[in-house]
């Protein structure tokens, strides 16, 4: 877990602003089509790495590496991805956090578990631009950008909300800002011996430091609730650290305030169209209060896939719902899918095939979305182009077709489809359901920015039996005293 930096260098602007250095060192990296949506608020993507590089891309030490305790194999995941949302007046900043192993719609690739977004397809990527003759290092570094853009795109779809701005972080940023602020202060209801992660701690509280409060916040195998847990821990030790930065002590003291530069400058990276310093500038006024840490909510954190992988099962439209609630305002669009998915009743969609058709201009438009349908565990009919499947009536708008309109089945259907119209077709048998396609469809399968499909029903099934839902417990902020976690 690397977030740290990168969270304190957003949400604190803690006295940098008359560092003017500090504008012209930050790494930096452009064309992530960022930026350009209405939705309440600045919303930022914080991407923890495990990388062995710093923010420049120089290789670590091998005193840094054995520090770190992390080893030295290279990885491409994103352990870490928190979504912050700051509304327009800068009145406040959440900070919520997406499961690794969350279960969702990755473009080019599918269900996916959203941490694989960034090195499956860069590493696809890479492959294919080596393939196609260029240099290693320029394939390394396009295929990252690719695997960044998923990435960003993946988080969007999920939660409703236009990504602003991106910061990535390293390993080692974690250490050298926890080092810099002389430690943070953690608590742990039980005493944890744990060898994968380093981490070997008493009960109650402590302050720990470099490779010890990385163990601590790394540590998600022997916890009740595995990953959850440990997104607890990452979030009460933000909350500690966010608190120790915004006292007096830290901020008056320029020794530590150039110790936070430095990890600063040295381990991350932003997008190169934000002015951080200005951000800093409008949240100077920002109280360990106003900072507060979230999770989405969450349908089964130990589901598991129809080929044996163990994935956190989510709901887009709770998650979009409860992501767009942050700044106070319901977005429209919540709102609307909200009410649309809230009239889909319970049934077994296995027992209800669904012809799918396509009226419009996409081809394979009909696979693909029949494809989606199946992931949501109807039974696939037949698929085809209109006129070949379907009455051949002109349609101009897509339209689930069903014997009767007001059937449990069509509305189902309808539903998981983004909430499309439903008409009569008679010549249709009970229970049957045929989708006509028309140009413009950008839901589910059509691979639009920002069409999802919901899990709930994709094939997905609970581990134990039994789903284990977690729903957003309350928040923690940076104004209270030291938490207990497990």
């Amino acid at each position: 877990m690397a977030m740290a930096a990168a969270l304190i260098l957003v949400v604190t602007g803690f006295a940098w602003r008359g560092i003017d250095s500090l504008r012209a060192s930050l790494a930096t990296i452009g064309g992530l089509g960022l930026g350009g949506g209405e939705d309440g608020a600045l919303d930022i993507l914080l991407v923890g790495t495990d990388s062995r590089t710093d923010a420049h891309g120089n290789a670590l030490s091998q005193r840094e590496l054995d520090a770190l305790r992390a080893g030295e194999e290279v990885a491409n995941n994103t352990d870490t991805i928190i979504l912050i949302r700051v509304p327009n007046d800068g009145s406040s900043a959440t900070a919520v956090s997406i499961p690794r192993d969350a279960y969702v719609e990755v473009p080019g690739i599918g269900m996916s578990k959203i941490n694989a977004a960034y090195g499956a397809t860069k590493e696809l990527e890479r492959i294919r631009l080596v393939e196609d003759g260029e240099s290693d290092a320029t394939a390394e570094k396009k295929s990252a950008q690719a695997g960044r853009e998923a990435l960003i795109e993946s988080v969007a779809n999920l939660t409703g909300v236009t990504v602003d701005h991106y910061a990535e972080v390293g390993l080692l940023g974690f250490v050298l800002l926890t080092d810099a602020v002389g430690g943070v202060d953690v608590c742990l209801n039980n005493a944890v011996d744990e060898p994968l992660s380093g981490a070997h701690f008493t009960a109650g509280k402590q302050t720990l430091q470099g490779a010890d409060a990385l163990s601590f916040v790394r540590q998600r195998h022997d916890l009740p609730r595995g990953d959850l847990d440990r997104i607890v821990r990452q979030q009460v030790f933000m909350a500690s650290l966010a608190q120790k930065v915004l006292s007096a002590k830290t901020l008056s003291n320029p020794s530590k305030l150039s110790q936070l530069t430095a990890a600063v400058q040295r381990s991350v990276v932003l997008d190169d169209d934000w002015d951080i310093l200005d951000l800093a500038t409008q949240m100077q006024d920002l109280s360990g209060g106003a900072v507060q840490f979230s999770t989405i909510p969450v349908e089964d954190i130990n589901a598991m896939t129809d080929y044996g992988e163990s994935v956190v099962q989510v709901d887009p439209v709770k998650v979009r719902s409860f992501v767009a609630s942050l700044t106070g305002v319901e977005s429209a669009e919540a709102t609307e899918v909200a009410a649309t998915t809230a009239v889909a009743p319970e049934i077994d969609r296995a027992s209800v095939t669904v012809d799918v058709a396509n009226a419009g201009n996409v081809g394979g438009l009909a696979s693909t979305v029949s494809a989606a349908l199946t992931a949501e565990g109807f039974t696939e009919g037949e698929v085809g182009n209109y006129g070949v499947v379907g009455s051949g009536e002109p349609v101009s708008t897509s339209t689930v077709f069903a014997a009767d309109p007001d059937s449990d089945e069509a509305k189902a259907v309808a539903a998981v489809l983004g909430g499309l119209d439903i008409a009569t077709d008679r010549s249709l048998p009970k229970g049957a359901v045929t989708v006509v396609l028309a140009s413009g469809y950008d839901g589910p399968g059509s691979g639009a920015s920002g069409s999802t499909t919901t899990t709930t029903g994709s094939g997905l099934t609970p581990a134990g039996g039994t789903a284990t839902p977690a729903p957003p417990a309350a928040p923690i902020d940076a104004g209270t005293g030291t938490r207990c976690v497990n």
